[in-house]
């Protein structure tokens, strides 16, 4: 009675498509949640993915969640997460990928989840790092390991908008620093992001892990532009 009651003073409503939830449902309604466009990268390995990083930076698995497509049900979950305050967003997706991923045996062939880092002035003004909501979301699900420490990004890059493929690796360059060497030598690493663009500022990340010799990079986000 009481949880109706609130319900009607304080109506809650999915995330992605603004209708009420049922009582039993959180943050995302049942028909959303089967609709999610998702692309089974990692069943179906996807070559449109894959091939941002190819000739630039050796990934063992790069795998999205979801697909990203304008007005589309994606991106109103990664709008929530990345500008509204709904961090558990993340966790929820990083919930339920994890565990699929885990179903598949990834659990026993990864080592290290590291969320791609906010520089220090962004995260104070946003208050969290969306990647890491979704990392933590992973790393419950998987039930591996995750670190924030162990990148750190020491500049602010101007907005990525509008810049070429060439033009925003260029803006990466030198702003990720890896601060414990040891601590990823040989272990298999996965970086995270909320949304897969042009790959810039993930490959950024890989190479500075590369001066680790980590076994292996791979690439996990919750959303993949296409």
């Amino acid at each position: 009675m009481l949880h109706s009651f609130l319900n009607l003073l304080f109506p809650r409503t999915c995330t992605s498509c603004h209708q009420p939830l049922q009582l039993n449902e959180a943050l995302i309604c049942t028909d959303c949640r089967f609709e999610l466009p998702k692309t089974d990268s990692h069943i179906h390995p996807d070559e449109k993915i894959i091939n941002r990083f190819a000739g630039k930076v050796l990934l063992k698995h790069v795998f999205s969640y979801l697909k990203f497509v304008k007005g589309g049900r994606t991106q109103q979950l990664m709008h929530a997460l990345k500008y509204k305050g709904k961090q558990e967003v993340g966790l929820l997706l990083g919930q339920w990928y994890g565990a699929e991923l885990k179903q598949l045996g990834f659990d026993k062939e990864f080592d290290l989840l590291i969320p791609i880092p906010l520089h220090k002035s962004r995260l104070k003004s946003r208050g969290y790092n969306q990647a890491a909501c979704f990392a933590q979301g992973l790393a419950t699900g998987l039930e591996i390991a995750m670190s924030e420490d162990t990148l750190v990004r020491n500049h602010q890059t101007v907005t990525q908008i509008h810049k070429s493929r060439y033009e925003r690796f260029e803006n990466m360059q030198g702003v990720f620093e890896l601060k414990d060497v040891s601590f990823v030598r040989d272990k298999h690493l996965v970086l995270v992001d909320d949304t897969l663009t042009t790959g810039a500022t993930i490959e950024a990340c890989a190479l500075a892990l590369l001066e680790a010799n980590p076994a292996s990079i791979s690439v996990i986000t919750a959303a993949v532009a296409y």
